[in-house]
């Protein structure tokens, strides 16, 4: 006997498509501010220690991917695909998600000599990849164990192991201060561990994930001397990940449709309070991908598609979900789409002398609009103008896999 979830595949996919929808329209608006210098404070990332509902949004989108991997992968698991076909298959979709992160990151100029290798889809292709083989290759119970060892094991790395003496990390304990993006400068404390390394630390640029960062990440970095991107934040990245396989077999249990909430919602509250206990000893940081920001990221993920099946599925209201299932039936595609027309955004009019979001900032404030809302008004236009490119697909039922 199918459970309610299970006998109505449309309203299952139904819950998941609008939480990612919506987590892309997230991205979008926190994005494309009309102007950087002024936002909504909820609308910014946490310079540094700390959690906005911004700082949500890229984990949220994670932990929905790792959900979708149990759902789309289960026949895999079950052995009606052959394994070379399925490996094959991974392998080439980790590459073209990384392929158009590339893609975005060199629009338009195409210039490779600063290209920057790391960045979001980039990211979410690793985070991908990792999370599906080990899907394929484990249980349930090891993906836990697995979960669990990358948030102890990246909290002792950091918290513990000292950080060799380079340029920036030398410059740091000789001036109490570390050069961020755009140039501007941050009070550090740190101090020596010996005549090579700094004593570990949780700060920024002097960390051991930054160190990394500048030793063997290639190309540009978003930031002078890190990238939030970066290489070690990515492991417990992939914990966030790992988050969304263990919803997931929750999802493809036997359990019925309401089982299913309730051991999301538990799952989602255990997730909160060890993250909060956790930050006592490690903070709630996004650039550092902490195991206490995993947590707590993971938890507020696993109550919001708690919440969304409950309202979809058991309570049967679905208007609400329109605009996110449009969005997330072709996710990718809206992402890419807003990362490529920003840029020509920028362009100006001709005759006008002014770009569409200059043009926009100076009307309205011309007209006695208050920045922030003028800017936060430009973010809504330009999600909505994304959402009119992506409608027609979900009209005709085109969906981009990449």
């Amino acid at each position: 006997m199918m459970t309610p979830i299970e006998s109505k595949k449309s309203n299952r996919l139904l819950s998941l498509d609008a939480l990612r929808g919506y987590t892309i329209a997230g991205m979008i608006i926190v994005n494309t501010p009309g102007s950087g210098a002024h936002v909504y404070e909820p609308l910014q990332h946490a310079s540094w220690n700390g959690l906005t509902p911004t700082d949500l949004v890229f984990p949220f989108f994670l932990f929905i991917m790792g959900v979708s991997v149990v759902l789309s992968m289960r026949k895999q698991v079950n052995g009606s695909v052959p394994n070379r076909k399925v490996w094959v298959h991974l392998g080439t979709r980790v590459l073209k998600i990384f392929a158009v992160g590339l893609f975005l990151n060199l629009w338009y100029q195409f210039d490779f000599e600063n290209i920057r290798i790391a960045g979001v889809l980039q990211r979410i292709a690793i985070v991908y990849g990792v999370c599906a083989a080990i899907f394929l290759l484990s249980s349930w119970r090891i993906q836990a164990w697995i979960t669990g060892g990358l948030l102890v094991g990246y909290t002792a790395l950091m918290l513990w192991v000292p950080v060799p003496l380079d340029e920036v990390n030398q410059a740091a304990l000789e001036t109490g201060t570390i050069v961020r993006s755009h140039g501007t400068m941050e009070s550090v404390e740190v101090e020596a561990h010996g005549e090579h390394f700094l004593n570990a630390n949780l700060q920024p640029a002097t960390n051991l994930g930054a160190w990394i960062d500048r030793k063997f990440l290639p190309g540009k970095r978003y930031e002078v001397n890190w990238d939030p991107e970066g290489l070690f934040s990515t492991f417990p990245a992939m914990a966030t990940g790992l988050l969304g396989l263990l919803a997931g077999a929750i999802l493809a249990s036997a359990l019925n449709g309401s089982e299913k909430i309730n051991r999301l919602f538990l799952m989602g509250v255990g997730c909160l309070v060890i993250g909060i206990a956790w930050s006592w000893l490690s903070p709630i940081n996004k650039n550092l991908w902490s195991s206490s920001f995993v947590l707590v990221s993971g938890g507020c993920s696993i109550l919001g598609l708690a919440t969304c099946m409950l309202i979809a599925d058991e309570w049967g209201y679905q208007k609400w979900a329109f605009v996110g299932k449009v969005f997330g039936s072709n996710a990718i595609v809206a992402y890419t789409l807003a990362g490529m027309l920003w840029v020509v955004m920028q362009f100006q009019i001709p005759l006008l002398g002014v770009t569409v979001q200059s043009g926009w900032m100076d009307g309205l404030m011309a007209i006695g609009v208050a920045p922030k809302l003028a800017s936060f008004g430009y973010a809504v236009f330009y999600t909505t103008f994304i959402f009119a490119l992506v409608y027609p697909l979900y009209r005709r039922r085109i969906f981009v896999k990449l």
